[in-house]
């Protein structure tokens, strides 16, 4: 089915249940008790879950498939970004012309800095995707370009956001006064049906499916390029480059073509970010952004098809849920234990949480690269194995001996 295996094809079924029935998974525990802190199953962070789990499949392509690490993609997520908040300034504030065009303009932009980057390889080429990404975060910070043409384009520090007063030449004029807001025919982004089940509260989120469906189509594209002639290529250059340049072919067609379908994908994500969220900043192409997609690719799995998903959920699960938990909540957690052990505990695991989550993130890190460096996926992989192995132990002690 869809021109799948078996195997890939279950991969897909998992995204998809993953991604439909994601408001319910994340919301386990009921509103108002103690462990509701750890429900994430709001529109906000479900739309960064699939948008950033796209970014991270976008980098994968690269880095999974050919070995070399970008530490600049960041600069395609924010250039997608600009592209589509000027296609909402300009043209309308439909979501597809936006995401097209950010697709597109990231895609111009990986091309070129591509060409030039892939001249190099190992930490020569990573240092050069960082200097490229940290001269463009400069040039959008300082808005570089709308200084010299004496007209904001990126809108330096502040950021850029659509207004009332922009052309907008397919739309209608806005009357109400109020920043417009990103929808789909209709449709807004922000719309969102409410369901409360007894004590639980279940929020099904238009803009949140949007992404979805673009994440579960990106996933089913990686898929193909993975099981592809060229995703074989790819594996090669990585396997062993020299060895494949001794056959006669070259390599750099397919490395410049893995960087640029890598950076069409950064670009999508930040195309995705502005239709949900109608303002970009410089923020998002400083080095930080470029090291997280990297953490989230390595985390659950680099080279495997679910792990960058896997890695961009966990991540962004620590980032708003852990960094949360503050001092009050713990004594509200403990009040149960003596005043004594009660401060005792708060204080042994307040570090690692509220502010410290990035402590707790890089301990996490550091087991998983150590006992799992194959991510999560590697991680679940044995967990299965060992239900296998049991269920296999079992049988074959249940199998009868015959008589001699």
């Amino acid at each position: 089915m869809f021109g799948l295996e078996k195997k890939d094809l279950r991969l897909l079924l998992i995204v998809v249940a993953l991604v439909v029935l994601a408001p319910f998974i994340l919301n386990p525990f009921p509103v108002g008790s103690d462990l509701a802190q750890f429900n994430a199953g709001y529109p906000d962070l479900m739309q960064r879950f699939v948008i950033f789990g796209i970014f991270a499949i976008g980098f994968n392509i690269l880095f999974g498939l050919t070995g070399y690490l970008s530490f600049g993609h960041a600069a395609f997520l924010g250039v997608g970004s600009y592209a589509a908040v000027w296609m909402f300034k300009l043209l309308s504030m439909n979501v597809l012309p936006a995401i097209f065009l950010a697709v597109v303009i990231a895609g111009i932009f990986s091309l070129a800095i591509g060409y030039i980057a892939l001249r190099r390889s190992g930490i020569y080429f990573s240092i050069l995707t960082l200097a490229f990404a940290q001269m463009m975060f400069a040039i959008a910070y300082s808005d570089l370009i709308g200084n010299f043409l004496r007209t904001s384009i990126t809108g330096g520090e502040t950021g850029l956001q659509p207004k009332v007063s922009d052309p907008r030449i397919l739309d209608a004029v806005v009357s109400s006064g109020q920043t417009p807001t990103a929808g789909l025919f209709g449709v807004e982004m922000r719309d969102s049906y409410v369901w409360n089940l007894g004590d639980w509260v279940f929020t099904f989120n238009f803009g949140y499916y949007f992404a979805g469906l673009i994440m579960v189509i990106s996933f089913y594209l990686s898929i193909r390029i993975f099981r592809s002639p060229f995703g074989m290529m790819l594996r090669a250059i990585k396997s062993n480059q020299t060895r494949m340049s001794y056959t006669g072919l070259n390599a750099k067609p397919y490395t410049l073509a893995a960087f640029v379908i890598s950076g069409m994908y950064a670009g999508l994500a930040g195309g995705l970010l502005v239709a949900m969220d109608t303002q970009a900043g410089a923020e998002r192409m400083f080095w930080t952004a470029s090291g997280e997609v990297v953490l989230m690719t390595i985390l659950g799995g680099a080279g495997t098809l679910i792990g960058p998903v896997l890695g961009a959920g966990f991540i962004k699960y620590f980032e708003n849920i852990i960094s949360k938990i503050n001092s009050t909540i713990l004594h509200q957690w403990f009040a149960w234990l003596p005043d004594g052990l009660e401060d005792f505990i708060v204080a042994v695991i307040y570090p690692f949480v509220g502010k410290g989550w990035h402590l707790t993130l890089g301990l996490v890190f550091m087991l998983v690269v150590i006992f799992l460096p194959g991510g999560l996926v590697q991680g679940g992989q044995k967990f299965a194995g060992l239900f296998r192995r049991k269920k296999s132990k079992d049988a074959k002690d249940g199998a009868t001996t015959p008589a001699e």
